[in-house]
């Protein structure tokens, strides 16, 4: 997509750090790192969320975010490793793209997910769980 940036990664208009490069996915570093070894994985083709990225790379791609899940720590010495994703909301470039992130006991990352709450009751509890499952079932009947 014109203008994208990771598009433009992708397609070698803009330098990058590249630790993975193939018919799927294109890794690089982030240029603004949570720590030293934060990775970025795009898709090559241009999706801006998940939901967008068609069912038969999700499986291509995914073994790609699993495979750096269990490089990057061991690259970097760390015990393990925060692998995330947003979808609009707080993400900063419109391309899909997941973060493999370094994560050592003690690394001070805080802040990085929203304050946890509780349901009212187990009937609340229900009922959401019953929303998003007719949702699945309307998508995948």
């Amino acid at each position: 997509m014109e203008g994208c940036l990771f598009c433009r990664i992708v397609d070698g208009e803009l330098a990058a750090h590249r630790v993975l490069d193939d018919e799927h996915a294109v890794a690089f570093l982030d240029h603004r790192p949570l720590f030293p070894g934060h990775v970025l994985v795009v898709p090559r083709c241009h999706v801006v969320t998940l939901p967008d990225l068609p069912s038969d790379e999700v499986g291509p791609f995914f073994v790609r975010v699993q495979a750096l899940a269990e490089a990057v720590p061991v690259a970097l010495e760390a015990a393990g490793t925060l692998v995330a994703n947003n979808n609009i909301v707080s993400q900063s470039v419109a391309h899909l793209h997941v973060h493999v992130v370094p994560r050592r006991p003690k690394d001070g990352l805080r802040g990085f997910f929203w304050p946890r709450t509780r349901y009212a009751d187990d009937e609340q509890m229900a009922e959401v769980a019953a929303r998003i499952s007719a949702q699945l079932r309307l998508r995948n009947p």
